[in-house]
């Protein structure tokens, strides 16, 4: 099992790099098809992102597409949100986490899908408001598993009227936040396998690395095309492993 975990490590770290999510959305239906509960799927997918996020956070900083002030106000939020997740996790069966992660991406594919990837409306910046839509998403997103970037690059292009880029950098620096502080409710609820974690983690490294370079050079509007395949593949892969079984 390390020689598929460091494989996961590898792609999934592209995979947040590229489209600034967690990796949660494919590491978690991955890691169920390798027999983990959901919910200990969740907990490695959490540390990982840990890795992952604050080395791809650093690297979009450097470049120059990370507002450390806009960033720190959405994070913010995403930390106090996430400090509920271990109680959500804990209360609903596996089956409802589930459910709401089937949805969630059904949702963020359709508000994507119409989103443009640059709007001419100004960009809705406000401390306040970043910090709130932080908090929400920081409380659902560690929940089921994944960063937020799912949910966090439609809102901030489609609602907050965010360039496509900035939103993604930002999305990637949001997930330190959330995943720091769901690792650590997480973990006070036993859904933790750090071993099985670090191994997805440290071999996640390599392929940020990559991840940045490609999403800074590609088109916005191939950029946005290459999100959304994702975003139904990963909508595919859970409905089949939830509903079929494996049969398609």
């Amino acid at each position: 099992m390390f020689i598929e975990l460091s494989l996961f490590g590898l792609v999934i770290g592209f995979i947040s790099a590229f489209f600034g999510i967690g990796g949660g959305t494919v590491l978690v239906p991955a890691l169920m098809y390798l027999h983990f509960e959901i919910k200990y799927a969740i907990g490695i997918s959490v540390m990982q992102m840990v890795f992952s996020s604050i080395f791809g956070s650093y690297l979009n900083f450097r470049k120059g597409t990370l507002i450390l002030k806009e960033g720190f106000f959405l994070g913010l939020g995403g930390f106090v949100g996430a400090q509920g997740s271990g109680l959500v996790v804990n209360f609903f069966p596996s089956i409802v986490l589930n459910i709401v992660f089937l949805i969630s991406v059904g949702l963020a594919i359709a508000k994507f899908f119409i989103s443009p990837v640059s709007s001419e409306k100004e960009e809705n910046s406000s401390n306040v408001v970043l910090f709130f839509v932080g908090l929400f998403v920081g409380l659902i997103a560690i929940s089921i598993g994944i960063g937020g970037g799912l949910f966090l690059t439609p809102i901030l292009v489609g609602f907050l009227h965010f360039d496509l880029k900035k939103a993604v950098s930002m999305s990637l620096f949001f997930i330190v936040f959330s995943s720091v502080s769901g690792f650590i409710s997480l973990s006070q609820y036993g859904y933790i396998h750090y071993t099985e974690g670090a191994i997805v983690g440290i071999s996640s490294l390599l392929g940020v690395f990559f991840g940045i370079k490609a999403a800074h050079s590609a088109n916005k509007k191939a950029h946005k095309k290459f999100i959304l395949t994702l975003y139904v593949v990963i909508f595919l892969m859970t409905l089949n492993k939830l509903f079929f079984k494996g049969m398609l």
